[in-house]
């Protein structure tokens, strides 16, 4: 049922008896740890105003997982973070995956799912596995005491997926940054944006610049996104924008992904004793890490037209901001959400949207996880923590900045 189908509610909800909710989800509190603040978000309503920016937002599962499928009447054209592109200039031309919506969106979308599709990354599939274990092999070699978001979650993503997308090794140091930016400024213009702002035009020239075919390899995910453009699948203009949209989002994503897998192993030494007596859990302990920690944490929608939600009128033209990671922790949904857990089904869960939008290059990192994973399994009998992880914050993702670990080696 769409949002716009609810005529059967009992009662419309006017605006000025909406729960209103005053703290600030962009401050750095609430960054750090986002948990309470969702907590109050669920009980406070299916709807609810958020005072300090006079928009609407939803973190219960149903609303959250509807308004993610219901495209014709939560827009993402108008930009998914606060900025709405109808009233002003976008920072960045819009992305053609992630700032439109049908028909713009689905040829740039059918050609990006067919380059990233399960089928086409099987060949990948050795290589990656080989460079998984080198980096383990390397990392375990070293002393038992290590970061692994320098030493694992950051450097296998930067090891494999940028020689997939068929970059020269020039510059790669720049991908990290420029991502960071790119889901910062999602949010408002706060001192995370700021941060990043002295950077923006010399990060977004040298992206931009990697995105032509005559710098890309002549094999690799921007070689198919071109031949695509030579087949009249897209155009030669949407091509550029297409792989722009690889190295904007496959990388910070995938790396604050990985992160999170290890993060809930150390955390929870049990399951990573389940996951080595059984390894065909590898892709569930996936899905259950992204549930649990939500690595894209919100997204702004808005609205195309007067919306009923759970009794609620949202006027149009509203920005409405989606929290994934408190739907994905929604008791309503999830029994025990706070768990890690190997034996749920984490299926259903919003980490990566859900619908039209839904995340084109999630099977990228569900073989990055699989293969670093599988390399971990036969070396590494315990993985804990040594120390308080820190985070690194975000106004869109949730990140570790660092997860000091001890693993204990098989013998």
């Amino acid at each position: 049922m769409t949002a716009r189908a609810e005529s059967d509610a009992p009662m419309t909800v006017p605006a000025s008896t909406v729960p209103v909710l005053s703290e600030d989800p962009f401050g750095d509190d609430v960054l750090t740890d986002p948990l309470p603040f969702h907590a109050a978000l669920r009980e406070a309503g299916p709807v609810v105003r958020l005072a300090a920016y006079g928009i609407w937002a939803m973190g219960r599962y149903a609303e959250v997982h509807t308004s993610l499928t219901d495209w014709q009447g939560f827009q993402s054209a108008a930009g998914v973070g606060l900025s709405d592109f109808k009233r002003e200039k976008p920072w960045r031309p819009p992305s053609l995956l992630l700032e439109a919506d049908p028909p713009q969106h689905d040829a740039p979308r059918h050609v990006l799912a067919n380059v990233l599709s399960p089928r086409a990354l099987k060949k990948l599939r050795p290589a990656w596995a080989a460079d998984a274990e080198e980096l383990v092999a390397e990392v375990l070699a070293g002393p038992s005491e290590f970061d692994a978001v320098a030493g694992l979650a950051e450097a296998f993503p930067l090891r494999v997926f940028p020689d997939a997308v068929g970059l020269s090794q020039g510059g790669r140091e720049h991908l990290l940054p420029y991502g960071d930016h790119v889901f910062n400024a999602f949010g408002p213009v706060n001192h995370l944006v700021e941060k990043g702002q002295p950077r923006v035009a010399e990060l977004g020239a040298w992206v931009a610049s990697r995105c032509t075919r005559d710098v890309l390899a002549p094999e690799g995910f921007g070689a198919d996104i071109w031949a695509a453009a030579d087949r009249g699948e897209i155009t030669p203009q949407q091509a550029p924008l297409i792989v722009r949209s690889l190295l904007t989002a496959g990388v910070d994503t995938t790396v604050h992904a990985l992160s999170a897998i290890l993060h809930s192993f150390a955390a929870h030494p049990n399951e990573w004793t389940r996951l080595r007596a059984d390894p065909s859990l590898v892709r569930t302990a996936f899905d259950e890490a992204i549930r649990l920690e939500s690595p894209v944490q919100t997204f702004f929608r808005t609205t195309t037209q007067d919306l009923r939600v759970a009794g609620a009128d949202i006027p149009e033209g509203e920005k409405v901001l989606l929290f994934l990671g408190a739907a994905n922790r929604d008791p309503r949904r999830w029994e025990d959400p706070d768990d890690f857990d190997l034996s749920r089904d984490p299926s259903g869960h919003v980490g990566f949207g859900m619908g039209i939008h839904q995340c084109v290059g999630q099977h990228v990192a569900r073989l990055e996880a699989e293969a670093l994973l599988l390399a971990m399994i036969p070396r590494i009998r315990r993985i804990e923590l040594t120390g308080p992880p820190q985070r690194h914050l975000n106004n869109t993702l949730r990140a570790w900045g660092s997860l000091p670990v001890r693993v204990e080696l098989e013998r």
